[in-house]
């Protein structure tokens, strides 16, 4: 895992290094002359050493960056090599200290993901008991499947034998002797099958055993972490001491400091690669079934195959973790790469299809095993839902940690599952009620008769009879609808939405329907539903990959050469994982004042139909649906608020925030008709009727009065907009006028969407209707440990809430649900900002149909069902996506090589 002590590093990073200088400002004056002495007795000899090795590995670090190396730059470099500058030179710490022995870690991929899983499955005895229990759980179903089969005498055991009173646990079971005797071709064929996988498997485990030892120490000793101590620190804690450990022991020998971009790279590289693939629809999750039809499954089966295929098999498209083959940087090698990966899909298909009925086997002992318990004393537990591997995989961000996303997804479950148990089948419930009737009479009459004579209870199959009683029993509840629930699908799918942040925009409004219903389902489905189709997977996903996954393998071929790029320090990752808004942002989720392009915005009739049909179809093959590369951006600040994040990222987020202060002030200083038309408005209101802790927020930001900040930002805004400005004192006068004119108008519209009647006293900054604070009433939004919790502890110090409402005492008692609840927020009014752009956006194309003469519209870009790489182009092919040059501008390493 770790290479010996040997530290690589160049002179300019040597020198600019501020661990180094702080170290010699503390030593002695005489150890800093002798140094300075060392570093005099250098020879040139030396330096020419120093500078041929430090060629080598800088020749390696050039393949893998973007760009070529000029020739002229390259003879003015062999000029001096005499006089060497920015040389790479190997320290040798000092022998005997553990503290450095992190030097130069060769795969920081598998460590930084091992560190990850150490922290959040709290310590090396945990997982060193998981390891152990996995191997003897294997053990005990071998042995189990052979004693059952073998070693019981079911003649003894069922009392079919004649003159038997009373049976013995040693007339039940054979003895091992006669047992063995009794195998078969068949049994030892699975005895040695299974002897050869738990050997890989004990040698894996001690492997596994051996590198979380590793990573014990490392948090022992170099991030002075205790085991005792992981349950009380957070993910975030332990990444920024990962960050100082990197400046002053250079694990990566590529970079002097890692950020935190960096370390989740490392962590989610491929994660990052499959949510992307799922967004451009390149994943095998929708296909037909026979005498079923359409068919909305990812099953884990299906994830280790794809993961296999693309990730970490041989002959895959990555090399190692961490860069992408050669091959994959020539445009002209595409055809020969499909062909490959076409090849390579099918042989894992037929492997898949030759060990399904084992697999087949395996899996349905092991679930049985698993929830046999479970289901004896809580049948119901398979009514209860659980979200789908597709609903996670589509729900998820770009560099969303595990634990991150969990901790969202389970903010959601309440409002899902009140969400789909408010839809009810008349047709279904009334069958249901009677069902329900004549079995619960049946399991009655058993009952009283077995209590009046337990004998009853020892006549042939009464206690299968009473299980599948109780079974139907508990289906047919799950049918009924509840008399008191009542009917909101569209606050319930709101309040999902603040939460899940992804969900297409079709089903704004259409929450109601039982189509929305029907597709929300495959997200958050049955927990017998998913048991189900992980049980029998194995018969299914052969097929899959044979005829729905293999035919995308050139367009996954072109999704990996066009959107992988090199990052210094990290390797090859995908490029929307950059989360750079400039390059993969979506124009409809892009705001005016935030200085990026609004191409949404244009007039369609100022360009000509086929450059705008052009021009469309180039921003969603480079964007992701539904703003997936805005909203990881914004999570990821909010989460990690000390990231140094580029210029444009930095533009976009302030531009989030100076355009809802802006309709803020708007809204507040407008009539009620137009501020319900207000998107931060609708987006506050729905945002409170979420729940109580919201709702309290939510009219905290709009009771409170505007600051004179708010009032210059909104005055400059619009001044850069309409061309010319206003003074601040006009920007006073509007405070005023706010403060005298509308406060009666906004009263009324908080009463009527969020609740209770609210006194103008009452409303006041810092003073809530409710006699709870927002801090107050936050604190059952986040209660996990701390180990499990999403950013800091602190929480963030800059966010859309505090800019709307600023930084009072009360709502910064709770800095974790203020991150959680920003969130929210932030999503919710990112909705609204898009859909307001798509229906202006939709409102010109319809007045340019309208002008009299030639008509003007451009051809319409794909629909939701195109989602970039599925959708064709004019000339009907499939395959003919990423051609354009503005694929074609993001190569893997540097310049297109045809």
């Amino acid at each position: 895992m770790s290479s010996p002590n040997i530290n690589y590093r160049s002179l300019a990073e040597e020198n600019a290094n501020p661990f180094r200088e702080a170290q010699i400002r503390d030593e002695p004056p005489q150890q800093q002359q002798q140094q300075q002495q060392r570093q005099a007795t250098i020879t040139k000899a030396d330096d020419a050493k120093s500078f041929t090795a430090a060629a080598h590995l800088d020749a390696n670090d050039h393949d893998n960056t973007v760009g070529d190396v000029d020739g002229e730059e390259e003879e003015d470099l062999h000029e001096h090599e005499d006089t060497p500058r920015n040389i790479m030179i190997h320290i040798v710490p000092e022998t005997g200290k553990e503290s450095h022995r992190w030097n130069h870690i060769e795969d920081l991929d598998s460590f930084f993901s091992r560190m990850y899983t150490y922290q959040q499955k709290h310590g090396f005895r945990v997982i060193a008991l998981d390891e152990l229990f996995q191997v003897l759980e294997f053990s005990f179903v071998v042995w189990l499947f052979t004693f059952t089969t073998h070693c019981i005498n079911y003649d003894e055991l069922f009392g079919n034998l004649p003159n038997r009173t009373k049976t013995t646990l040693d007339e039940v079971i054979i003895p091992t002797g006669v047992c063995i005797t009794k195998f078969g071709f068949f049994t030892y064929l699975i005895i040695f099958i299974a002897a050869i996988y738990l050997g890989i498997r004990v040698l894996k485990m001690i492997y596994h055993i051996t590198q979380y030892a590793d990573i014990k120490r490392f948090y022992n000793t170099a991030l002075g972490i205790e085991d005792s101590d992981l349950d009380n620190i957070t993910w975030h804690e332990v990444q920024q001491r990962t960050r100082r450990v990197q400046a002053e022991q250079h694990m990566c020998i590529d970079k002097e400091l890692l950020t935190e971009l960096d370390i989740y790279h490392r962590v989610l590289r491929f994660k990052n690669y499959l949510v992307a693939l799922m967004n451009k629809q390149l994943l095998p999750v929708r296909f037909h079934l026979p005498l079923i039809g359409e068919v909305v499954s990812l099953s884990r089966g299906m994830l280790l195959n794809i993961d296999f295929i693309l990730f970490r098999g041989p002959g895959s498209p990555f090399q190692n973790n961490w860069q992408l083959r050669d091959e994959f940087a020539v445009r002209s090698n595409q055809t020969e790469l499909a062909q490959r990966l076409s090849k390579l899909i099918f042989w894992v298909a037929l492997v898949n299809l030759l060990l399904s009925p084992v697999i087949f086997l395996w899996q349905l002992i092991y679930f049985s095993f698993s929830y046999a318990n479970i289901l004896r004393k809580e049948p119901s537990a398979l009514g209860l839902r659980t979200w789908s591997n597709y609903g996670r995989l589509y729900l998820r961000h770009f560099n969303e940690l595990d634990h991150e996303l969990d901790a969202r997804l389970n903010r959601a479950y309440e409002y899902a599952d009140r969400y789909l148990s408010s839809f009810s089948s008349p047709l279904a419930a009334v069958i249901a009620r009677n069902l329900l009737f004549i079995s619960g009479g049946v399991l009655l009459l058993i009952l009283a008769l077995g209590i009046y004579d337990e004998y009853v209870f020892q006549v042939e199959h009464v206690l299968t009879i009473i299980a599948v009683l109780t079974i139907i029993g508990v289906v047919c509840r799950t049918f009924i609808p509840d008399e008191n629930m009542i009917w909101c699908p569209e606050q319930l799918m709101t309040a999902i939405l603040a939460h899940v942040h992804y969900l297409p925009t079709e089903w704004k409004q259409q929450a109601h329907t039982a189509h929305v219903r029907n597709e929300f389902s495959n997200f958050f489905q049955f927990k017998a539903g998913y048991l189900l189709s992980e049980i029998f997977s194995p018969f299914v996903t052969p097929f899959v990959l044979i005829f729905v996954f293999r035919p995308k393998a050139m367009e996954i071929v072109k999704f990996f050469r066009s959107f992988t790029v090199s990052v210094r320090g990290v390797g090859n990752v995908c490029s929307f994982a950059q989360m750079d808004v400039r390059k993969h942002g979506n124009p409809d989720w892009q705001l005016n004042n935030s200085d990026l392009p609004d191409v949404a915005n244009e007039p369609a009739q100022h360009l000509p139909p086929h450059h705008y049909a052009q021009q469309q179809q180039q921003q969603q093959q480079q964007s992701m649906i539904g703003g997936k590369t805005e909203m990881s951006l914004v999570r990821f600040t909010l989460n990690n608020p000390e990231w140094q994040m580029p210029k444009e990222a930095s533009q976009f987020i302030k531009g989030i925030r100076e355009h809802a202060i802006d309709e803020l002030v708007k809204a507040k200083t407008a009539s009620q008709p137009a501020a319900r038309e207000n998107p931060l408005t609708h987006s506050l209101i729905s945002f409170g009727t979420i729940g109580e802790e919201y709702c309290s927020i939510a009219n905290s930001v709009l009771a409170a009065d505007l600051s004179p900040e708010q009032l210059q930002i909104s005055q400059s805004i619009t001044a850069s907009r309409a061309g010319a400005g206003v003074g601040i004192g006009g920007a006073h006068a509007m405070g005023a006028g706010y403060v005298a004119g509308s406060d009666f108008g906004m009263l009324q519209m908080l009463q009527q969407n969020l609740g209770e009647p609210m006194s103008s006293t009452s409303m006041r900054p810092g003073l809530m209707s409710s006699s709870v604070g927002p801090a107050v009433a936050m604190d059952s939004m986040r209660r996990l440990r701390l180990s499990k919790a999403e950013g800091r502890i602190e929480g963030p110090t800059d966010t859309l809430l505090y800019s709307l409402y600023g930084g009072d005492p009360l709502l910064s008692k709770n800095r974790i649900g203020v991150t959680v609840a920003d969130m929210c927020l932030s999503a919710l009014y990112l909705h609204e900002v898009s859909q307001q752009k798509r229906l202006a956006r939709q409102s010109r194309i319809d007045e340019a149909d309208e002008q009299p003469g030639p008509s003007n519209r451009p051809s319409r870009p794909p629909g939701p069902s195109g989602l970039g790489l599925g959708s064709g182009s004019g000339s009907g092919s499939r395959h003919t996506v990423i051609t354009s040059k503005a694929a074609e501008s993001t190569p893997l390493l540097g310049n297109i090589r045809s």
